[in-house]
């Protein structure tokens, strides 16, 4: 039986999640308008409506904060990457949707990523979504049929590689203000990531 306190939490846990919003939002509404580099703690509290102690309550620097802001973010585009095994034309349009779903995220904030992963922006950030890019393929090549996809190249070299191709590459494009739709940059993408999996099938050499 749930109680009421179980399910309304505390007044604290509200005030901390509101005041962490307000913060990110904050923080996007900014990034949008000079680089991350050029963003302070007043900066960042000033817009939030919170003092600068306030801040430091949640996060030791506006990096933490934006590493922060960005994990929801985050989650949301590698739940929409393919994994391996979809070699018939429905699947491979069923992975093409899904990376249409990714470059189409990252045009939603463009101005954040661009901020966070180009060269002003942070390594602990970029490093923060490479490490979880890397992990959700390596957990799908782990999960996939052991017969069909052996480990002939370790899965974690697999997960890395892939990992920093698709951060490239979302980089570049972001960069160079996102110049093809994002169903063009699915299209031209799933077969290089593609070709990444089949590295380890049956049968291939």
């Amino acid at each position: 039986m749930v109680t009421a306190r179980e399910s309304n939490p505390p007044s604290s846990d509200r005030r901390v999640r509101r005041t962490r919003s307000a913060l990110a939002r904050a923080l996007i509404e900014l990034v949008e308008e000079r680089d991350l580099s050029r963003i302070s703690v007043s900066d960042v509290a000033e817009a939030a409506g919170v003092s600068r102690s306030a801040f430091y309550d949640h996060y030791r620097d506006v990096h933490e904060l934006a590493e922060d802001a960005c994990t929801a973010m985050i989650d949301n585009l590698i739940e929409s990457l393919p994994g391996p095994g979809l070699d018939s034309p429905d699947l491979a349009q069923e992975a093409i949707s899904g990376l249409t779903a990714f470059f189409g995220s990252l045009t939603e904030h463009a101005g954040l990523y661009r901020a966070l992963l180009g060269p002003e922006g942070s390594a602990r950030v970029a490093g923060h979504i490479r490490r979880r890019l890397a992990g959700v393929v390596r957990e799908r090549l782990a999960h996939a049929d052991a017969g069909v996809w052996p480990e002939r190249v370790p899965h974690d070299v697999t997960a890395a590689f892939t990992a920093g191709a698709l951060i490239g590459v979302a980089v570049d494009w972001i960069e160079g203000g996102c110049s093809r739709t994002p169903a063009e940059m699915a299209e031209v993408t799933w077969p290089l990531l593609n070709a990444q999996y089949r590295i380890n099938e049956t049968g291939d050499s």
